[in-house]
């Protein structure tokens, strides 16, 4: 069974998240991980909740491998460029 993760991102620095989108394929397949989608519009058609940016849905193919794309110590330069970009969250379904 293939778990995924969530991302909302709230871009406020463009030219980190351009640094970001030039590592980020090669973090993800790193572990096994790939984008299914990506949308900067998202509606919310039931409830509430807080402001919405560009929605990624990533794929992988365990939870263990989520984990480790997000905790690989060589990642943490790659995953500070996201950080630097604007507010995110990353919700794992799994």
């Amino acid at each position: 069974m293939m778990v995924y993760a969530y991302v909302n991102l709230i871009v406020t620095n463009p030219d980190s998240m351009a640094a970001y989108r030039s590592k980020a394929g090669a973090a993800l397949t790193k572990h096994g991980g790939k984008v299914l989608g990506a949308s900067p519009n998202q509606t919310v058609i039931e409830g509430t909740r807080d402001e919405t940016g560009l929605g990624v849905i990533l794929e992988f193919a365990t939870e263990a491998a989520a984990q480790a794309w997000i905790n690989d110590p060589d990642l943490q330069e790659t995953h500070a460029l996201r950080r630097g970009a604007g507010t995110s969250a990353i919700t794992l379904l799994a």
